[in-house]
C-alpha cells in the first residue's frame, strides 16, 4: 500500500484519474450487471425518473446518437422498464416514460452503486467525499470527451 501511494505521487494527476477512472468503472458495470442494467439503460431511466420527456429531448440530455437511443428504449421496452407513446399533441413526437417496473430497477441499481461508492471512498470522510465532487466537477472536460459505451 505504501509503494502504491508512493506511486500516485509521482503520477500525473490525468494518468492518477484515468487509472481510478478505470478501475471505478469496472466496478460499477460489475454491479450493475447484478441489477440487470447497463450503465447506459441506468442513465436512461435516471433522466426519466423526474417524469416523462420527448425522445428528442432525451437524445439532447444524454448526448447521444439517435439511433443508439432508439436501441436502448427498444430494451428498456422489452423489459418492460420504459415505454414509448405518441405525443397527441404532436404525432411526429414520442413520449418516453419511466414505468413502475423500470422504477423499481432503477432503485436496485441506485442501491448496488451506492455500495461501490461505499467500498471505493470508505478511507474519505463525507466532506472528503464532497470536496472531492467539489473538484472533479471543475475539471475542464466537455461532454465530448465521455463515452457511455458499452465496450
Amino acid at each position: 500500500m505504501v509503494a502504491r501511494k508512493a506511486e500516485e505521487m509521482v503520477e500525473g494527476l490525468a494518468f492518477l484519474l484515468a487509472r481510478h477512472g478505470a478501475s471505478a468503472q469496472v466496478l460499477l458495470r460489475s454491479a450493475l450487471v447484478s441489477s440487470g442494467l447497463t450503465p447506459r439503460h441506468m442513465m436512461t431511466l435516471k433522466h426519466l425518473d423526474s417524469g416523462p420527456v420527448s425522445q428528442q429531448a432525451l437524445i439532447d440530455m444524454l448526448e447521444v446518437d439517435p439511433s443508439v437511443l432508439v436501441a436502448v428504449l427498444n430494451d428498456l421496452e422489452r423489459e418492460e422498464l420504459a415505454l414509448r407513446r405518441r405525443d397527441p399533441a404532436d404525432r411526429r413526437r414520442h413520449i418516453v416514460e419511466i414505468t413502475p417496473s423500470g422504477v423499481a430497477a432503477l432503485r436496485r441499481s441506485d442501491e448496488v452503486l451506492a455500495e461501490v461508492e461505499g467500498e471505493l471512498f470508505t478511507d474519505l470522510s463525507d466532506r472528503e467525499r464532497a470536496t472531492l465532487r467539489g473538484l472533479l466537477t471543475r475539471i475542464n472536460t466537455s461532454p465530448d470527451d465521455f463515452s457511455c459505451s458499452e465496450d
